[in-house]
């Protein structure tokens, strides 16, 4: 059975979002996973009850401390031993969970990510993606979206084949198509970052790790014809992230009704995973609503069934 850990206390409008949100999950989870609650049991069983959900329906790790988004991730994760970040990290490191997810302080998860669960051996720099919405009706990939601001070529290299990883096997795509985001198509395209990236990964891809396209316009990136997972760093892929995010709001007070700017809200996708590290690690918006953290929990149970963190260590052991 896999066990899910979710972060009761985690986001702007916990636990009511959070517990809420489990509830939601706990039908589309199947009988075969389990969610573990940590946090505040009282308020907890609380929002259970207004809710009518018998709390047995869930395992809850009782904590009494909250890393606050005021906090400073590394001192607050160290400092507050009980909170519900710091102990669901403990739970994970240990193997007593399968994944993780918060919408709380996205520092503080980076911190047990990388202190607790600790990156897979090979991995330069572990990195934060997001699935895109395309026209075409299949979603793509984005990596790094705000980890980290400044890549080496040899960290974006690793990031085309994590995210070819993730692709064929939490996404379901076969042989996914993967790029480089540039000022332009041709290979003498970009700056010295951009070139040095395209002239590794074309290596790796003619090596077989990938299948590897070229570059990508960002014109390109929601079509969906040219690629399904598209590199760049945290710096470019965060301001790209915001940009949509900013077109699906103005879209929606515009009264815009569509398929495809109604899959751009966040609440559909849920979560960040955290990907490179030794453990499923899902980090959600601090603003989530219950729907966003159904979704960020399934999320959690996609790349924990698909082991992704299995197929990712694999690669990097070869």
């Amino acid at each position: 059975m896999l066990k899910i850990g979710i972060d009761a206390m985690g986001g702007d409008f916990a636990p009511e979002a959070a517990v809420k949100g489990a509830v939601m999950a706990l039908d589309a989870i199947g009988s075969d996973s389990r969610i573990v609650l940590f946090g505040d049991e009282e308020k907890i069983k609380a929002v259970l009850a207004a809710e009518k959900c018998p709390a047995e329906r869930f395992d809850i790790v009782a904590t009494t401390e909250v890393i606050e988004m005021g906090d400073h991730p590394a001192k607050a994760f160290q400092s507050k031993a009980d909170s519900s970040i710091t102990v669901g990290f403990g739970y994970l490191a240990k193997g007593a969970i399968d994944g993780f997810a918060s919408a709380g302080s996205t520092g503080a998860m980076m911190v047990g990510s990388m202190y607790a669960v600790k990156p897979i051996e090979g991995v330069i720099r572990p990195t934060i993606s997001s699935i895109v919405p395309t026209a075409s009706g299949r979603p793509a990939l984005l990596l790094d979206v705000g980890l980290n601001v400044d890549c080496k070529p040899e960290v974006l290299a690793q990031y085309g084949l994590i995210g070819s990883i993730y692709a064929e096997a939490v996404l379901g795509i076969e042989r996914p198509r993967v790029a480089v985001l540039n000022i332009g198509e041709e290979e003498a395209k970009g700056n010295a970052q951009t070139k040095a990236t395209h002239e590794l990964m074309k290596a790796e891809g003619e090596a077989g790790k990938f299948r590897f396209v070229g570059n990508i316009e960002a014109s390109y990136i929601f079509t969906g014809k040219v690629a399904d997972v598209i590199v760049c760093d945290g710096f470019v892929g965060n301001t790209v992230l915001k940009m949509a995010e900013g077109l699906y709001r103005i879209n929606k007070a515009l009264g815009v009704d569509n398929p495809f700017w109604n899959s751009m809200n966040y609440e559909m996708v849920g979560g960040t995973p955290v990907l490179g590290v030794n453990a499923p690690v899902i980090i959600g918006h601090g603003c989530s609503t219950p729907l966003a953290i159904k979704n960020m929990i399934l999320s959690t149970v996609r790349c924990a069934e698909a082991d992704l963190t299995g197929k990712l260590k694999s690669a990097f052991n070869n």
